[in-house]
């Protein structure tokens, strides 16, 4: 079993998303245990896991999120592609945020990000808000063909990396110290000194295991 409680073979249904890495990249890091035999426990098992995945997030709303999936089995080889383009886009976002986190100069990560960022930021928009006082018209940063391009669905994902990584906060980017985690997060705590990405799993596991420890300790003779 995995830190998580979810063996690697378990149906896709076993695998719930947790959305507590205090923002969107970095949620979408933790869709998958990063440890030392490798990625397990794989939660975006396919492009319509994404798009449930990204309603969540709330970077796609449900309908939108539905038009994707009716999309995606109309056209299987744009959804294969859009989907092996997040997986790829998440492994970039894993060595930035893992660069920054330990303390590390970025250089073929960043690069790498870039690449992607400037990919997004070329469909960003300044779009209408819908709603609000008669007469006044609003306008906030959208996505163009985010109902019908299906790689879009990544877009919002990288600009939310970039205004972390830009931000003071890029200095509280946390790994998990759970054994065979490698989930991260934001540490917004009052002291800083958050060392689980969830206390009732690595948390916990880590204190049984030192526990354990302590009790299997040959007493001295």
């Amino acid at each position: 079993m995995t830190p998580h409680g979810m063996n690697t073979l378990s149906p896709a249904s076993d695998f719930p998303f947790q959305y507590i890495g205090g923002d969107l990249a970095l949620d979408l890091v933790n869709t998958v245990d990063w440890t030392s035999r490798g990625l397990e426990d794989e939660r975006l098992i396919d492009f319509d896991r994404l798009t449930r995945w990204a309603e969540g997030a709330g970077v796609v709303p449900p309908k939108t999120g539905a038009a994707l999936r009716r999309r995606a089995t109309a056209k299987p080889r744009e959804a294969d592609t859009a989907y092996r383009a997040a997986l790829h886009a998440r492994q970039v976002l894993q060595r930035i945020f893992s660069a920054i986190a330990e303390g590390d100069s970025a250089g073929e990560e960043l690069d790498d990000f870039n690449r992607l960022l400037g990919q997004a930021l070329a469909h960003m928009r300044m779009v209408p808000v819908t709603g609000g006082r008669a007469g006044r018209r609003k306008l906030r940063l959208g996505w163009e063909q985010l109902t019908t391009r299906l790689d879009a669905v990544i877009w919002p994902v990288l600009w939310s990396a970039a205004s972390l990584i830009a931000s003071d906060e890029a200095s509280r980017i946390r790994i998990c110290g759970g054994a065979d985690c490698g989930w991260m997060y934001v540490d917004r705590s009052r002291n800083g000194l958050r060392r689980w990405c969830q206390m009732e799993t690595c948390g916990t596991r880590e204190k049984s295991r030192r526990r354990y420890q302590r009790i299997k300790r040959p007493v001295p003779a």
